[in-house]
């Protein structure tokens, strides 16, 4: 199996990080075209990039400020069963995340591309928390 990892500090306190991952208004500003969130522990996720990729999860991990993880049950077949989560730890108004995307079947193309728009989504999310900035949906993989 391969992983993705990613650790990074954003500039914000962990509620306000909290809510840009674990929100539908959070989510659609940095990852997804429009979603719907249930967020917690069972709930579940609609996450839609557009025709014919609209996703689901469910939430396996939920600590409100601390810790979210997503089980993918409707998505792509290499992220079938995968699991998308965040760590996050405050130390004086900053938050350190750390991000995992676990359990790819093998590092295929997909797998490679999807490290990349990682980095990139991970970045946005950064910024809108810090700065304000919004991307369009459509530009979001080439800012």
């Amino acid at each position: 199996m391969a992983d993705i990892l990613q650790c990074f500090p954003i500039n914000a306190p962990a509620s306000r990080v909290f809510g840009g991952i674990s929100s539908s208004k959070g989510l659609d500003q940095w990852w997804t075209k429009s979603s719907k969130a249930e967020p917690e522990a069972g709930g579940t996720y609609s996450l839609d990039f557009g025709p014919q990729y609209i996703w689901k999860a469910i939430v396996t991990k939920y600590s409100p400020d601390r810790e979210l993880e997503w089980q993918l049950i409707e998505a792509d077949a290499d992220w079938l069963g995968t699991r998308i989560g965040f760590v996050l730890s405050e130390k004086g108004g900053r938050t350190d995340v750390e991000f995992y995307h676990t359990g790819w079947p093998e590092p295929s193309l997909h797998y490679r591309i999807s490290t990349y728009c990682w980095a990139m989504y991970l970045r946005i999310l950064k910024r809108w928390l810090e700065f304000g900035e919004q991307v369009p949906y459509e530009k979001r993989l080439s800012v």
